[in-house]
């Protein structure tokens, strides 16, 4: 079951849908089912976007970690 982008023409919002065989896709703020199919590149998964994504992840988990302890002891000063 593939899952496809679309754009509304009626009130051209874009969105994914998992559509099944001889299902019609409908808009999900409109309900309207006058779509355009858009193109999309498939994801292609290999060791090396694999590593890629998982750096990139611990790089942000990092900033994230750093930004939560400046906000507690922030807190911390702040409320003693």
């Amino acid at each position: 079951m593939p899952i496809f982008e679309y754009r509304c023409k009626t009130c051209e919002h874009a969105f994914e849908a998992l559509v099944r065989s001889g299902d019609v896709p409908a808009c999900d703020q409109c309900k309207g089912t006058d779509l355009e199919k858009l193109f999309s590149l498939p994801a292609i998964k290999s060791e090396s976007t694999h590593a890629l994504a998982m750096r990139s992840a611990k790089r942000r988990d990092q900033k994230q970690g750093a930004e939560r302890e400046y906000t507690q002891r922030e807190y911390e000063k702040n409320h003693d």
